[in-house]
């Protein structure tokens, strides 16, 4: 069995939100079970080629419609801390992929199973963005709805270029993830893991040093650059909206890229050319995975994962 362990390749592959709510109008749960389907084809062929891969996605979509619920519900049913609502949507989004994985490995007949792990992950209780929490989570408000829930409920709002007014939190930096060990675990023993959900559930130590759920949002690619890096992965898959990276994005002087070294991603990141909004946190997270010694990373879409890991698409970064 050790032998075995050793030779297994390992690969995070990251699901973006864009893979399983793929426009408005296909929002829905059986809507995102397809997309979820569509997805778990690419990774099983993954698998298929001898990957154990470990797949983490995004949940910003479904936490919203929570909150959403639990706005309209306020008058009959309790609120949802934001925490809840991360673990609610770890379990809803990992069954959706556990089931995929599940039909597609019957169909080709590869013996494996998947498994959800709902995943905590400590952050600072220290960290600047909790003094200055600027991720807008839930819909939009009226100004009075705002200003009584900054009152009520100890919110923090913002006005959001005149489409109305949103709640803010915090995005840590995640620094731990607490299923560690079982994660390695599952993984070594062969089962395809779905973890660190929308980032993980952020968590703080007290002062007993007992975990407490803090309402943040983890960016999800920090997250889980952070579990390649520790469970020694051998490849770190972001799977986004486009093909490959791009300097000068969506100019007349675009320039797809092919492959990037950890310095030209460094170099490319300060001069500005990833948005804060889309690629930024992507190459960020790139950047933080190969310097704490991971070895390759790709991003690409969907579609094109089987071809950037044969090296004909996608864009690929690594140390040298």
């Amino acid at each position: 069995m050790q032998e075995n362990v050793l030779k297994r390749r390992v690969a995070v592959v990251a699901v973006g939100g864009n893979s399983l709510i793929t426009d408005a109008r296909h929002q829905t749960v059986p809507d995102q079970i397809r997309a979820a389907r569509k997805t778990c084809v690419h990774i099983a062929t993954m698998i298929e080629r001898g990957w154990d891969v470990v797949v983490t996605h995004g949940n910003g979509p479904q936490v919203g419609f929570i909150l959403r619920r639990s706005e309209l519900s306020r008058h009959e049913l309790h609120d949802v801390p934001l925490d809840s609502c991360g673990a609610d949507t770890q379990g809803a989004i990992g069954y959706d992929i556990q089931q995929s994985l599940y039909n597609e490995f019957r169909l080709r007949g590869i013996a494996k199973q998947a498994v959800t792990v709902v995943t905590q992950v400590l952050v600072d209780r220290n960290d600047p963005s909790f003094k200055n929490p600027s991720k807008p989570i839930g819909g939009f408000m009226d100004e009075q709805t705002a200003a009584d829930r900054r009152k009520s409920a100890n919110w923090d709002v913002v006005e959001d270029a005149g489409r109305g007014w949103r709640r803010v939190v915090a995005s840590p930096l995640p620094k731990e993830i607490i299923e560690r060990d079982a994660i390695r675990t599952l993984v070594d023993q062969g089962f395809t893991v779905i973890a660190v959900g929308g980032g993980g559930i952020p968590v703080v130590e007290n002062d007993q040093h007992e975990l407490v759920g803090v309402a943040a949002v983890i960016d999800k690619d920090h997250a889980s650059a952070l579990l390649a890096t520790t469970i020694d992965a051998d490849l770190f898959v972001i799977s986004t909206a486009v093909e490959k990276v791009a300097l000068n994005y969506n100019t007349p002087d675009q320039q797809w890229l092919d492959h990037l070294t950890l310095e030209q991603a460094r170099r490319y990141m300060a001069e500005g050319h990833f948005a804060k909004g889309s690629m930024g946190p992507k190459i960020e997270a790139v950047i933080r995975y190969l310097e704490h010694g991971g070895r390759q990373a790709l991003i690409t879409n969907p579609e094109n994962v089987e071809k950037a890991l044969e090296g004909t698409t996608g864009t690929r970064i690594t140390r040298d």
